[in-house]
Parts: C-alpha cells; sequence; structure tokens
C-alpha cells in the first residue's frame, strides 16, 4: 500500500506547470496584440467620421448664417410695411419661429 502511494506521488511530481502557464501566456499575448490592432482601427474610423461631420457642420453653419440673413431681411421688410413681408413672419411666428435682429445668431 506505502508503494501505491509513492507511484501516485511520484506520478504527481513529475507534472510540470510551465506547458499550460505558456499556453495561457501566449494566448493573453495573442488576445492583447488583437485588441490593439482592433482599437487603432476604431481609433482611425472614429477620426475620419468625426473629419467627415466637420464638413457637414461647417455646411450646416453657413446655411444657418445665410437662412437668419433672409429672416432679418424679412423681417426689416415687415416692419418697413411691406405686406408680403408680414404674411411671412406672421407665419413663421404661428409656425414658432422667432427671428432676432441681434448680430450674434442664437446656439
Amino acid at each position: 500500500m506505502a508503494e501505491n502511494f509513492r507511484m501516485d506521488s511520484k506520478s504527481e511530481e513529475g507534472r510540470s506547470y510551465f506547458i499550460p502557464l505558456l499556453l495561457i501566456a501566449i494566448a493573453l499575448v495573442i488576445w492583447t496584440g488583437f485588441q490593439t490592432i482592433q482599437l487603432f482601427k476604431e481609433r482611425k474610423y472614429l477620426s475620419t467620421v468625426i473629419a467627415d461631420q466637420a464638413k457637414t457642420v461647417d455646411q450646416s453653419q453657413k446655411l444657418r448664417a445665410q437662412l437668419d440673413s433672409i429672416a432679418k431681411t424679412t423681417l426689416q421688410l415687415a416692419k418697413q410695411g411691406n405686406p408680403n413681408a408680414k404674411l411671412i413672419v406672421e407665419e413663421l411666428r404661428k409656425r414658432g419661429v422667432t427671428i432676432n435682429l441681434g448680430d450674434s445668431p442664437a446656439k
């Protein structure tokens, strides 16, 4: 019985944890590398999206400035007594659009 115990203990002593730990370490390095590559790709994609949106925002700001200019001119014409301009300003007010004559556009 003592000999059986010794055989079991020898087989337990003969096991090495090097291979499993090595496999875990390799898997961790591969996973970290994959995640790093994915994050760099996403960062590049997001930079492209932000750059594309910047162009759109600039265009929308230009359009907003043009519309504000038209609205201010229409309001000035309405104040001078132009009936068509009064009609436009009144319809805009009914729809909740207010026209400010200030120099800075509302944000």
